[in-house]
């Protein structure tokens, strides 16, 4: 019998030059699919990792080491690799320069295996394109984390973000939408985050994630819910909306309310961001976090 997933994560390794405000730099292998995979993986959902790179660039299974998911990867040409420079010690500001960026995800190099939602955690705009969400629609559910469809590399490698021109034709794709609350403000013109996740809706997106420094907010069905973030440190800040979005994810195919995924995820992106890397833990691991600080 062929595997089922609960989740595939999809996305490219990033080769991150991650330089703080005091001026030390750390090169790291990461990404979105990195972060999300790990923390799907780690929350008990059935994870399947597919990623590209270009194997002189990065080791995959160095990278995905103790990782409880399937890894499949495909040779890109180049890998992505950003520069992230920041500005403040919450992590807040920073100025990211494209290095170098992936080839384009196809539906055809995908694992032919079958799950229940697929999870596009890209990095730049190109990554994935919309016949990409289309043919995953006919398979099994969609979650875009939509910073990829927003962040665009510059002729100078600057990297800007710009509205999604084709919002309005994918959104009724998605079943689970993430922004944070910059993003949001970008897609929909308001500054407001509910009235941001409203009028997401309104467009067709059936569940929507936003994530803020103070808080996580989920709509869904009519009905808003926010939860606050408890990290006690940031040391771990990178990768916060992918570990938030796929501890979602996994929770709601747990058979968890909106309400209680949300407070799933919220209390392992806060245990995550206290420690750099991504989420190594356990479910239960966030369950005791929940019962402590929850």
């Amino acid at each position: 019998m062929a595997q089922k997933y609960d989740v595939m994560v999809i996305g490219p390794v990033s080769v991150d030059y991650n330089i703080d405000y005091l001026g030390n730099e750390r090169r790291e292998i990461g990404g979105a699919v990195v972060a999300s995979g790990f923390a799907a993986a780690g929350s008990g959902a059935r994870t399947a990792i597919f990623c590209k790179l270009n194997e002189k660039d990065a080791d995959v299974e160095e990278r995905f080491r103790g990782v409880q998911a399937d890894v499949y990867w495909k040779a890109s040409s180049a890998t992505c690799s950003i520069r992230n420079q920041y500005f403040t010690a919450d992590k807040e500001k920073r100025q990211c320069t494209s290095l170098d960026v992936c080839d384009p995800f196809r539906f055809e190099e995908l694992p032919q295996m079958e799950t229940a939602v697929y999870h596009f955690a890209g990095l730049v705009y190109g990554d994935f394109d919309g016949a990409l969400f289309e043919e995953a629609s006919r398979h099994g559910k969609v979650a875009l984390d939509v910073q990829c469809m927003l962040r665009h590399v510059e002729p100078d490698g600057s990297m800007r973000f710009h509205d999604w021109a084709e919002k309005k034709r994918y959104l009724p794709l998605m079943d689970y939408f993430k922004t944070d609350a910059a993003e949001a403000e970008i897609i929909t013109g308001l500054s407001d985050r509910r009235e941001a996740a409203g009028l997401l809706h309104e467009w067709g997106a059936k569940e929507i994630v936003i994530t803020h420094n103070t808080e996580v907010l989920a709509y869904a069905g009519g009905k808003m819910y926010t939860c606050p973030i408890k990290a006690r440190n940031l040391s771990g800040r990178t990768g916060r909306g992918d570990t938030t979005f796929a501890g979602y994810i996994a929770a709601r195919q747990q058979g968890r309310s909106v309400e209680e995924a949300l407070r799933y995820c919220t209390a392992l992106v806060s245990l995550k961001m206290e420690t750099p890397g991504p989420f190594r833990g356990t479910r239960q691991d966030v369950l005791e976090y929940m019962k402590e600080f929850y």
